[in-house]
């Protein structure tokens, strides 16, 4: 997902992305545990993913709060 992408999403749906990647994630663990994850980058992807959307999100907090 790309930073400029996030930046046009609403911050109620940027939250509702970060609870579902974070499931994403939790699954991708699970899966790598039971060795059935082919792709292990695709867990280092997810976590990337939810800290672009975090950024974003705090910068909207900080735009709102000035």
């Amino acid at each position: 997902m790309k930073i400029r992408e996030i930046r046009e999403l609403p911050a109620d749906e940027l939250k509702q992305r970060v609870t579902d990647l974070k499931d994403q994630v939790a699954r991708l663990r699970f899966q790598k545990a039971m060795g059935q994850l082919d792709n292990p980058m695709k867990i280092r992807n997810v976590r990337r993913d939810i800290a672009k959307i975090k950024t974003v999100l705090l910068e909207i907090q900080k735009k709102e709060a000035k």
